[in-house]
């Protein structure tokens, strides 16, 4: 499985701020992955990265896009680039390969227009339902299709969603298609990827032990909201872990040029900066707050506001309890059930 991160702030931050030198930053999860038990790799996210941005309006409303198969800590270009580089709305991603190739063409994020997607999961029973979401999509959406990922051919499905919502995914309207709009049509994509694992036969799942268990933690801008889910297909299991964090200054404990202690600051209720990660970027436990399993996020306006997801696997008993042993299969943990470093003084569980 992967990582991912998001930026959303009132003002533009250095890509290298949140890319390479914090403790726990993305490049480092990408060889010291905290929340990932995969056996077969290690800790390793090695398989390609991404970084999108958005840049000045004049430039256009797409996401400028940077990616690579070359592993994310073997990148001198990612680190000339993110050392120069600002924005005030950044995605990052580091893969490591369930379906798909080591292509160019399989790194997220995925962009259409100003809309931009990164998934960490795994659609469940892949290969018995490829053909049929393929068969759900208008040609141009089929067609657009470049890489060989679950997670691109989902994210194909949401901008058909969107489109028979009444909203032109190419428009690229000036002030984004709103917060509303883009969280109904994440619900519908992840109701309909439910509805096609649903319908795979009963002899065909016991003939070859397919497990319809999907886990999406999905993240969707359109260069002005955000949207973000943590979901699991189950309402027994924990999905993969995912946070947030929110205050008002992105910055390190003391002005040493060398010092990598990065901390979220809160000096007003306001919310100047959102970050949501697969795994904390810092080991202050006080700085992130856990995202619930089945729920949707959105940032807008630097607003954040949290969503159930209220489908048949969202279990209203606040004392229910998951287990993880599903998300541990794939490679991870969730949010709850994680070691933390000895060394630190107050440390998220990683």
């Amino acid at each position: 499985m992967c990582r991912f991160l998001v930026y959303k702030g009132s003002d533009e931050i250095l890509l290298s701020k949140l890319i390479l030198d914090p403790d726990h930053s993305i490049l480092k999860q990408s060889f010291d992955s905290r929340l990932r038990l995969d056996t077969r790799r290690g800790q390793n996210n090695a398989d390609g990265f991404g970084i999108g941005f958005y840049t000045d309006p004049k430039l256009g409303a797409a996401p400028c896009l940077f990616t690579s198969t070359i592993p994310a800590w073997n990148c001198t270009n990612l680190q000339r680039i993110a050392s120069k580089t600002a924005s005030r709305l950044i995605f990052g991603h580091v893969r490591a390969t369930t379906e798909g190739s080591l292509s160019e063409d399989n790194c997220h994020p995925f962009t259409h227009g100003s809309l931009m997607w990164m998934h960490n999961g795994n659609l469940g029973g892949w290969k018995h339902i490829k053909r049929r979401l393929g068969q759900r999509l208008a040609d141009k959406w089929y067609l657009g299709v470049k890489g060989g990922t679950d997670s691109e051919w989902a994210f194909a499905l949401f901008l058909d969603t969107l489109e028979r919502l009444g909203h032109d995914p190419s428009a690229c309207p000036e002030t984004g298609f709103g917060p509303t709009v883009l969280r109904k049509a994440m619900e519908q994509t992840i109701a309909q990827i439910n509805q096609l694992t649903d319908s795979i036969p009963q002899d065909v799942m016991q003939a070859d032990d397919v497990d319809t268990r999907s886990l999406l933690n999905l993240a969707l801008t359109d260069g002005h909201s955000v949207i973000c889910t943590r979901y699991v297909s189950s309402s027994k299991d924990e999905a993969a872990s995912l946070y947030y964090s929110s205050g008002t200054q992105w910055a390190t404990r003391t002005t040493e040029p060398d010092d990598r202690q990065y901390q979220m600051e809160r000096r007003d209720k306001g919310a100047d900066i959102v970050l949501v990660a697969s795994e904390p970027l810092t080991f202050e436990r006080e700085n992130w707050v856990n995202v619930p399993t089945n729920s949707i996020l959105t940032i807008h306006r630097q607003t954040v506001m949290m969503h159930p997801i209220l489908d048949r696997h969202y279990e209203r008993d606040p004392c229910h309890v998951r287990s993880s042993a599903f998300v541990q299969t794939k490679g991870l943990v969730s949010n709850e059930k994680a070691p933390s470093p000895a060394h630190e003084p107050t440390p998220v569980q990683l």
